[in-house]
């Protein structure tokens, strides 16, 4: 049996852990409105006990107070695309929340390191990977932070649970994802799990049973 992956408790940084979830302050519009965005992260994991650290890891997403998880894909197992070791397994998953791209982004890096992320070198095997993929319909491409991602229509790991998620879905810039899919056939996924959402079992507990489950 593969190993499980150290857990790091949250980075102070990213928020503060509490019994209810992690708080981070929320943006809102003029009229003081906390303004909610969907967004589509890709999760990919390729060490330890991979198939178990992406089921934990919505999870944990569905435990952060700024975020809601509407939907998540089935579990795909890949092959490597630009890195090495082990076949990766990957899905993507919907939320809604009310975090800035760059909050939204400084969280999956919170999330990735509780889990045992590392960065020895570029494109190295990895404990967990979160991405966002689609953030709205908003495009950014700063140094950090490149929004939608810039290989995202490149990549089968991450074009085919999007599309099983929303198969009209458009990428800001590109149009239809489903346009790409000709482009990624030589690339191998498998479904290996159909779609399984634990956070609606857990989701009253992580608000303190105030408000009842997250759809």
């Amino acid at each position: 049996m593969p190993s499980r992956p150290r857990r790091r408790p949250m980075a102070n940084h990213v928020a503060t852990a509490t019994p209810s979830g992690l708080r981070a302050r929320r943006p809102s519009n003029a009229a003081g409105v906390d303004v909610m965005t969907v967004a589509y992260l890709g999760l990919g994991a390729n060490l330890g006990d991979a198939r178990q650290t992406l089921k934990d890891a919505v999870v944990c997403l569905a435990q952060q107070a700024p975020v809601t998880v509407l939907a998540k894909s089935s579990l795909y197992r890949t092959a490597p695309v630009d890195a090495g070791g082990d076949d990766f397994y990957n899905c993507v998953v919907k939320i809604d929340t009310t975090l800035a791209a760059r909050q939204l982004l400084a969280l999956c890096h919170g999330i990735e390191h509780h889990f045992g992320r590392e960065r020895p070198y570029r494109n190295a095997p990895r404990t967990l990977d979160i991405d966002i993929l689609l953030y709205g319909t908003v495009q950014l491409d700063e140094h950090d932070l490149t929004v939608p991602h810039p290989r995202l229509s490149e990549r089968a790991f991450a074009l085919v649970p999007l599309l099983e998620l929303d198969a009209a879905i458009e990428i800001p810039a590109l149009g239809r994802a489903d346009r790409y899919l000709t482009g990624v056939v030589s690339q191998r996924i498998e479904k290996v799990d159909p779609c399984q959402c634990p956070f609606r079992r857990v989701a009253a507990a992580i608000v303190g049973g105030q408000s009842g489950p997250r759809r």
